[in-house]
């Protein structure tokens, strides 16, 4: 059984991750090759299923992504999963549903006069790529020249939460329907310092702890889950929230396409994912 992590020219091997994935599928008897999903030379028809996981550069080459995951034979997560997912217009139809989400300005045409913080970002972006935080009054110039330089593409206004300082974000990570386990995610985004481009997490910035998952945390993951269009077959999902000012959890991201897992956090993780792709072949 041969298994394709898919991921892109600047980390060819795919990463930690991919490294204690490959080593936990070689366990089961399965191989595991990272590849470039836009490499010319992958024969893709050649493995029994294709594992979507550090495909990072897709955000400025969505439609060619899109139909590069349409034709594959066999893909985790779904293509059609892809599709909802790249575009975090998503989390308009989770709020829709019921879903408590971070409250979002869609494609606003200037910047919000009733939050004293906020975050501007494109619709179609990994690792906080063209994503600031911004001072109201105090930094309205470069606020209106980073709207003004997203204008054209899907474009999300957030109010920047207190608790992603005081406290981080949460990520549950699920395999194959079940929780597996949660990490807490440091602040990525600083004050005043603009548009700083892809976490690497090098820099300090998104730095990464186990967490334990409360009762209020697994059951906003579990509407976020629910509310999926079409209850798909999910391989894997990280959902991302923080604590709202009242206190709950509420959801940031639904992370279904390239999530990083965080399975070197977790002893048993990487074992967890490997036999639920094993089960697929």
């Amino acid at each position: 059984m041969k298994v394709a992590i898919a991921t892109f020219a600047a980390i060819p091997d795919g990463g930690a991750e991919a490294a204690l994935l490959r080593s936990s599928l070689a366990s089961l008897g399965v191989t595991a090759e990272p590849l470039a999903w836009d490499d010319p030379e992958a024969d893709w028809s050649s493995y029994d299923l294709t594992v979507i996981r550090s495909t990072w550069d897709y955000t400025e080459r969505l439609d060619e992504f899109l139909a590069w995951a349409d034709a594959l034979p066999n893909v985790a997560n779904p293509a059609a999963v892809l599709r909802w997912n790249t575009d975090k217009r998503y989390l308009r139809e989770l709020a829709e549903a019921g879903v408590p989400t971070v409250p979002t300005l869609w494609d606003p045409d200037d910047i919000p006069t009733d939050w004293d913080e906020f975050v501007i970002k494109p619709a179609v972006s990994a690792g906080s790529r063209d994503t600031a935080r911004w001072r109201r009054g105090e930094e309205d110039e470069q606020a209106r020249a980073h709207l003004a330089a997203l204008r054209g593409r899907p474009t999300m206004v957030q109010p920047f939460l207190s608790a992603v300082d005081t406290e981080g974000e949460t990520a549950l990570v699920y395999c194959d329907g079940e929780f597996s386990h949660a990490a807490r995610k440091g602040p990525i985004l600083r004050a005043g310092a603009g548009v700083e481009g892809l976490v690497t997490g090098e820099d300090g910035r998104g730095a990464i702890t186990p967490a334990r998952a409360t009762e209020a945390q697994l059951a906003l993951a579990d509407r976020a889950l629910s509310a999926i269009p079409g209850n798909p077959d999910i391989l894997y999902a990280r959902v991302d929230m923080v604590t709202g000012p009242d206190g709950a959890p509420i959801l940031m991201e639904l992370e279904l396409a390239e999530p990083a897992l965080f399975l070197d956090h977790t002893p048993e993780a990487p074992d967890r994912f490997a036999k639920a792709i094993a089960a697929r072949l």
